[in-house]
């Protein structure tokens, strides 16, 4: 699908507590309420007269003007003009025809007039991402809670964007920052003294709610800490290196397999070559950049700036 740019951008409320959103969805139908204005004044563009027959409905001037002007946006504004809504807990876009039609309608539970959606009423972006409420800003998502029933829409750039399945430009900015920070935090655990390795280890886990039930620096066979995970209940041994091969991988999934752990993480931040856990179950192989990143997201970067500074 092209990429949207429309020209304008308008919220519209289907109805009274979205009275008219599923009737409006179904058919591909852009509708409108205000039953009580007659049809005739709108389609010749009267918008004086309009203007005139709201002063005599309204409580304010001012009440007359806003309605006046969302009737007349709803009969003037062309086929580029993107129209938004919310229902389901979705974003529903689309653009309309032209021209409005008259419905007649008996009852003023259902709308009473309408334009036809071309291509009717969409909810996913133009890669077939659905829009759901809960993805999108506030700054958008605000304008459902519009008294009145059209208005324009401040985040209409924002949104275009995500019609359009764009990044947000500061979203991109922060991720090339997130990437020099990982690539640089990757760089600092190289150059770590193993005893500052090891602590480092022990802060990631201690920061991700795992407790020491050995102790920290102290030698044992096979592994060099025991974790365990109260919430969990589970138990996890750590083996920590500043370089290992796939042999001393090995040795350490098999040490692991018969521990009787319910899991176990191999750490080095410079392995000899590539490592591979294989089918082995339970195993976290942590190196490299994604070490890196498990430290960043730990916060852990200053820490380490001190520690190599």
């Amino acid at each position: 699908m092209t990429p949207l740019s429309p020209s304008t951008v308008r919220y519209i409320k289907l109805g009274a507590g979205g009275a008219f959103a599923r009737a409006s969805l179904d058919r591909g139908e852009l509708q409108l309420g205000y039953h009580e204005v007659p049809h005739e004044l709108c389609a010749v563009g009267d918008w004086d007269g309009v203007l005139a027959f709201f002063g005599g409905i309204r409580k304010t001037a001012g009440k007359a003007k806003d309605s006046m002007r969302e009737v007349q946006d709803f009969y003037t504004l062309g086929p580029d003009c993107l129209w938004i809504t919310f229902a389901d807990g979705l974003l529903w876009w689309g653009f309309a025809e032209p021209e409005a039609t008259w419905l007649a309608p008996d009852s003023t539970q259902s709308a009473s007039r309408m334009r036809r959606m071309i291509g009717g009423w969409r909810s996913t972006n133009i890669q077939g991402k659905p829009l759901r409420m809960a993805d999108l800003t506030t700054r958008l998502t605000q304008v459902a809670n519009y008294r009145g029933t059209i208005c324009a829409v401040r985040a209409a750039e924002y949104l275009v964007r995500k019609i359009n399945a764009e990044d947000e430009p500061i979203v991109t900015a922060a991720t090339s920052a997130r990437q020099a920070m990982t690539k640089s935090a990757t760089d600092m655990i190289a150059a770590l003294h193993w005893a500052d390795f090891e602590i480092m280890v022990d802060l990631i886990f201690a920061r991700g709610g795992w407790q020491r039930v050995s102790v920290l620096g102290k030698t044992m066979a096979d592994v060099d800490l025991v974790l365990e995970q109260p919430t969990l209940g589970e138990v996890a041994s750590v083996q920590v290196k500043s370089r290992a091969s796939q042999a001393v991988l090995d040795e350490h999934i098999a040490y692991f397999e018969a521990s009787g752990h319910d899991r176990t993480f191999f750490v080095c931040h410079s392995p000899t070559g590539a490592l591979s856990k294989g089918e082995a179950e339970g195993v976290h192989l942590w190196t490299g950049e994604p070490l890196a990143e498990i430290a960043v997201k730990s916060g852990l970067f200053d820490w380490l700036m001190d520690r190599v500074g």
